[in-house]
C-alpha cells in the first residue's frame, strides 16, 4: 500500500479546487495549475482536503496513487507559496545578468550565453553570482534550474561552473608533484 498516496492533501482556505473530465485544476492566490490525472487513479475533493484512491489494487496503481498525491500536494503548495531554486556560479569571471525574462550568462565560453526564461519563471540574480528562480509550478522551476546547470557543470578540480546552492562538490587533487 502507498503511504504517501494514503495521506489527505490538505487545502487551505483561499484555495480553489476543480475536478472534471479526468482534469484537476487549483487555483490560488499566486495564480492557477491544471493537471489531467491517470484514469487509473480516482480524487475526491472534500471539505478542507483531497483523497487520492485507486480502482484497483495493483503494484503499478499504487505507485500512481502516491505520485497523483504528490502532484495534486505540489499544485496547492504552488498555487499559494510558490517554490524556489537557487543556484550559484562559481569561477573567475563568470557571471550572470538579466535582461527582461532572458538571462545572459558569463560562464567561460568565447560568447556569452542567453538562456530564455520559460513562461512562468521569474529569476533575480544577487552579487553577480546567485541565480534565484521562482515559479507555481515545481516542475518547471526544476527544469530550468536544471538546464542552466547543465551549460556549465560543475567541475571537481577547482569547482568552477554552475550548482544548486546546497549541492556539494566532491574535490578531487591535481597533478601529483614528480617522484624522484
Amino acid at each position: 500500500m502507498s503511504r504517501v498516496g494514503k495521506q489527505p492533501v490538505p487545502v487551505p482556505d483561499k484555495t480553489k479546487i476543480t475536478w472534471l473530465d479526468r482534469m484537476i485544476t487549483v487555483q490560488g492566490p499566486n495564480g492557477s495549475l491544471s493537471r489531467k490525472i491517470h484514469p487509473n487513479v480516482d480524487v475526491e475533493v472534500k471539505e478542507g482536503a483531497i483523497e487520492v484512491t485507486v480502482r484497483e489494487e495493483t503494484r503499478n496503481n499504487r505507485a500512481l496513487q502516491g505520485l497523483t498525491r504528490s502532484l495534486i500536494n505540489n499544485m496547492v503548495v504552488g498555487v499559494n507559496k510558490g517554490f524556489e531554486r537557487v543556484l550559484e556560479i562559481n569561477g573567475i569571471g563568470y557571471r550572470a545578468t538579466l535582461n527582461g525574462n532572458i538571462l545572459n550568462l558569463n560562464i567561460g565560453f568565447s560568447k556569452p550565453v542567453d538562456f530564455k526564461l520559460p513562461e512562468g519563471i521569474s529569476a533575480t540574480v544577487d552579487k553577480k553570482n546567485n541565480i534565484r528562480l521562482s515559479g507555481i509550478d515545481k516542475e518547471k522551476v526544476g527544469h530550468a534550474a536544471a538546464a542552466i546547470r547543465r551549460l556549465r557543470p560543475p567541475e571537481p578540480y577547482k569547482g568552477k561552473g554552475i550548482k544548486y546552492a546546497e549541492e556539494r562538490i566532491q574535490r578531487k587533487a591535481g597533478k601529483a608533484g614528480a617522484a624522484q
